[in-house]
């Protein structure tokens, strides 16, 4: 047996957890996994770490492109993030050939065409499977095991953040703000939230997803992206009251004419299993031609759960490498069009804050005519301050465009003091 000998870009929590993991279970890889796997170079700007993680100076640096010039170094996992220094790292092992192992969304959703055409062209391995579930095994199905089959549709709850603070919007009441500072105290979210709240962290994993399920490259750039900072207990309630739960979901779907990929708080039905996925728990659901539909469930955020799912990458890369296989993560032979989402045609939930008078609801009437849009049901809530009242209005399926279009004469109206938010229901 060989030892492969790995090198580690990055010693936060999960590079961390990496080493941890080996030093535990080495042994039990050798014998269970048929791997050897040796860290013997790794970086980071902090030399705090190497003390901690007990790294010797031999083993220690604070140039990452030491560790990937390295010729003892077979196997280079990437854990710094981002996509400046990321890249070029990533981008000189593959050009060394050296299989890279990964847990870098926003890369692969940015430069993933760049980065997997030089790992095609230079016959080298490169892993993901951290990027998007953290410790769900979700990607290696995805490329190995339903292979046989046309998935036609990814969807699913893929940022713990959002997910623990609409928990408690649900179960507490909390308010958007209070949500994000709960999730800030107990280390959910970051002092910035921006990347999970305004949706960006979830449109990364579904366009790395879309792309591995369609055969077909999608980027960043190609995913809608609304978040959730105007959602509100009310909305949460309202759903409730008539059966749905709500949800941000990253959503793919392959249609006849190319690719529906979108992210944005989602009204769907309680009886649905992502409708109980809570707290800070993560879960993907697929649909293939023959197997039918699928949900993967885990923990998708958190220092051991990435770390395991870069370790399992990381088993197979030196299993590859020992024998001497190629392996392609992602030709995306296809190039299917990405469908606007102005032709998205569902259902709509609309909370407007009104003034309470006479006429009003007959002006907004007019409005949702003149588009032909068709009201499936409205409810009054109440006062919502001194001569405002809360309305909510559902409609039945429509075009996002002409949907769009009513909102945008609504928000005219001198007697609409406010769209307070606007859910678009998915039907599964």
């Amino acid at each position: 047996m060989k030892t492969v000998k790995v090198g580690i870009l990055g010693l936060g929590v999960v590079g961390g957890g990496v080493i941890d993991i080996i030093n535990k279970h080495r042994e039990k890889m050798k014998t269970h996994a048929g791997v050897d796997l040796e860290v013997v170079r790794a970086a980071d700007i902090s030399t705090e770490r190497f003390d901690q993680l007990g790294l010797t100076a031999d083993q220690a640096t604070t140039d990452a492109f030491e560790v990937v010039n390295d010729p003892n170094v077979d196997v280079v996992v990437e854990l710094i993030g981002g996509t400046g220094i990321a890249r070029d790292l990533v981008l000189a092992a593959i050009e060394a050939g050296k299989p890279v192992i990964t847990a870098n969304k926003a890369l692969l959703a940015t430069h993933g065409e760049e980065v997997f055409n030089l790992a095609d062209d230079k016959g080298v391995d490169l892993r993901f499977e951290a990027s998007v579930g953290g410790g769900i095994p979700v990607l290696e199905p995805l490329t190995h095991a339903l292979t046989g089959n046309e998935i036609t549709r990814v969807m699913g709850i893929v940022n713990g953040t959002t997910n623990y603070m609409l928990s408690r919007m649900t179960d507490a009441g909390l308010s958007f703000d209070d949500a994000v500072k709960e999730a800030q105290d107990l280390g959910y979210a970051e002092a910035d939230p921006t990347a999970d709240v305004d949706g960006f962290d979830a449109a990364a994993k579904i366009a790395i997803l879309a792309s591995l399920a369609f055969n077909s490259r999608v980027t960043l750039d190609d995913v809608a992206t609304e978040g959730i900072r105007k959602l509100s207990a009310a909305d949460i309630e309202y759903a409730e009251e008539i059966g749905y739960a709500v949800k941000l979901l990253a959503i793919a779907n392959k249609l006849e004419n190319g690719i529906d990929v979108r992210v944005h708080p989602t009204m769907i039905p309680v009886s649905h299993q992502l409708a109980s996925v809570n707290g800070v728990y993560n879960a993907v659901y697929m649909t293939g031609d023959f197997v039918g539909d699928l949900m993967f469930f885990g923990e998708g955020a958190g220092a051991g759960a990435a770390a395991s799912a870069v370790v399992g990458d990381l088993v197979e890369a030196a299993r590859a490498y020992q024998s001497g296989n190629e392996v392609i993560g992602c030709t995306c032979t296809d190039s299917l069009p990405i469908r606007p989402l102005e032709d998205l045609e569902t259902r709509y939930c609309v909370r407007l804050v009104i003034e309470d008078r006479s006429g009003v609801i007959h002006q907004l009437g007019e409005v949702f005519d003149k588009y032909d849009v068709s009201i499936k049901s409205l409810k009054q809530r109440g006062a919502y301050a001194e001569g405002q009242v809360e309305f909510i209005f559902v409609t039945h399926r429509t075009l996002e465009a002409d949907m769009q279009a009513v909102l945008r004469d609504i928000e005219e109206l001198t007697s609409v003091v406010e769209v307070a938010s606007v859910l678009r229901v998915e039907e599964i």
